[in-house]
């Protein structure tokens, strides 16, 4: 659904949004994650093929990140960030929120269980034959 360049597309759909606005590398990444429930249009469900128009609002989690945005603009081109950027804004609420979770996964150190000392030789040696198993 390619436009004029001067005329501006009024929906767009979904999984083109979110490739345009940076939200996911790829258009194929972006309609895994619709399709794997990771994407809310208006509280509601989604789809790859649904439209998105200015004023809905997106819930996306990527990894540990959750997003809730604003759509300002709507685009089917995949630009540079500045412009992808100023197709959304997010809510002040969700901004805190991913703020508060990486804060609390750098207190945590989540994902580094290290261990409480450093391997002796017995456990070095132990180590080295463990990684030299093909």
């Amino acid at each position: 659904m390619k436009h004029p360049p001067h005329e501006a597309p009024t929906e767009v759909r979904a999984d083109v949004w979110l490739w345009a606005a940076r939200m996911y590398k790829t258009r194929s990444l972006a309609k895994q994650a619709i399709d794997g429930g990771k994407v809310d249009v208006n509280g509601g469900g989604c789809k790859p093929s649904k439209a998105v128009h200015i004023g809905d609002r997106v819930r996306l989690t990527r990894g540990e990140e959750r997003l809730e945005l604003e759509i300002l603009a709507l685009s089917e081109q995949r630009g540079p960030a500045s412009l992808a950027q100023a197709l959304y804004r997010e809510t002040e609420s969700s901004r805190l929120a991913r703020e508060q979770a990486r804060e609390q996964r750098r207190l945590s150190g989540s994902g580094l269980n290290r261990p409480p000392t450093r391997p002796n030789k017995h456990e070095r040696r132990e180590l080295r034959r463990l990684k030299d198993f093909p």
